[in-house]
């Protein structure tokens, strides 16, 4: 349970489970977190930021974490085993996820996500159900790692990277918006990477137009 708060979510799992990782930043909320499950044999309180400390090894997350961190917590999932996650997420968040290509909300997050796991938004959670009320809509989203990726990529680090430099120029053609990127990457210059970009056959497409299967074999073709 990432962000557990006051323990709400992590007393009724530690009713279903055998046994419960509370993760919590805050050391003020840490002291009531274990005022509040003492008696719960099976929950540890781990105190620290999740995407910094040195976690105990776990399967499942389930979780309402800090809708701020929520692409960095995807990503330091994503980078571990596990087998399945649900989260409540804003939904403005969670959409970009399933984003169709070529829509608004499409962009690195939708990319990596989909050769990552398998996502599905279950369902929506009203405002009212928060205290503090939030501005935002939120929803329920399932993760399950894929068994085997949709689409191979060679290097995880490099086709990230790629896909976050692409997805800041996402309304220009590919062509245009590579060059740099293999620049600075592949520590080439300028002319050398007009060269590499001229071999895609699909340069003349805009970033926002490529299937997240093409991202893939555009880093594979580029990773050195």
């Amino acid at each position: 349970d990432v962000g557990a708060g006051f323990g709400f979510l992590s007393r009724f799992l530690a009713n279903k489970c055998k046994r419960v990782l509370a993760v919590e930043k805050d050391p003020r909320v840490v002291t009531v977190l274990h005022e509040q499950l003492r008696g719960v044999a099976n929950v540890n309180v781990v105190e620290g930021d999740v995407l910094k400390i040195s976690v105990p090894s776990f399967n499942k997350v389930v979780s309402i974490p800090p809708y701020q961190i929520s692409s960095r917590l995807l990503l330091w999932l994503f980078d571990r085993g596990f087998d399945c996650a649900v989260f409540v997420l804003q939904k403005e968040f969670a959409c970009r996820l399933v984003a169709a290509v070529g829509s608004e909300d499409y962009g690195w997050l939708s990319v990596i996500a989909c050769h990552s796991a398998e996502v599905n938004l279950l369902d929506a959670v009203p405002k009212y159900m928060f205290y503090p009320q939030p501005v935002v809509d939120s929803v329920i989203v399932r993760l399950t790692p894929w068994n085997i990726a949709p689409f191979e990529v060679k290097d995880g680090a490099f086709f990230r990277q790629m896909v976050k430099w692409l997805f800041t120029q996402r309304n220009k053609k590919l062509g245009n918006a590579l060059v740099p990127f293999i620049k600075k990457a592949l520590k080439i210059n300028k002319e050398d990477a007009e060269k590499v970009v001229g071999t895609i056959p699909f340069r003349e497409k805009r970033v926002r137009e490529l299937l997240p299967e093409t991202f893939g074999d555009l880093a594979n073709a580029l990773f050195r």
